[in-house]
Formats: C-alpha cells, sequence, structure tokens
C-alpha cells in the first residue's frame, strides 16, 4: 500500500467492516514505538470533547454565561 503525497492510504473494505468505519466515522491513530494502531473513536471520546477539553482552563477573561450571550449578539 501506498501513502500519496497527501499523506493519504485507502483502508481496505475488509478492515472498514471489520471495524465498522463507514463514511464520516472518527477514526484516530495511536502510535506505539514504530507500530501505528487504527481505531474508531466512539461516544465521549470524539473529536469534539477532546477539542474541548485541550481549551479548558485557557481562557483569560471570567465572564458569565448572560454576558457571553451578550457579546456574541453584540449588545453592550
Amino acid at each position: 500500500m501506498r501513502v500519496t503525497s497527501k499523506g493519504q492510504v485507502t483502508i481496505p473494505r475488509n478492515v472498514r467492516q471489520q471495524l465498522g468505519i463507514f463514511p464520516q466515522s472518527e477514526v484516530e491513530f495511536v502510535v506505539e514505538g514504530s507500530t501505528v494502531i487504527l481505531r474508531t473513536v466512539t461516544g465521549d471520546a470524539g473529536r469534539g470533547k477532546r477539542l474541548i477539553e485541550s481549551l479548558r482552563g485557557r481562557a483569560t477573561v471570567r465572564m458569565s454565561t448572560d454576558e457571553i450571550m451578550a457579546l456574541t449578539r453584540g449588545e453592550g
């Protein structure tokens, strides 16, 4: 199997079927030494959850929900 110039590979059909990978499925790569493991992402381990967790505690200004909503709406 070859890697394209964009770093892409095609996951063989039988592997996709075994792992339940369908269009729009999320997968992750885990590197262990010189081995790469491909696995499906399920439930709360999804990309959005990981993104939020990575941002938690980084805010520099404390605002209430009402203050944030007013700012979002352009009020004040």
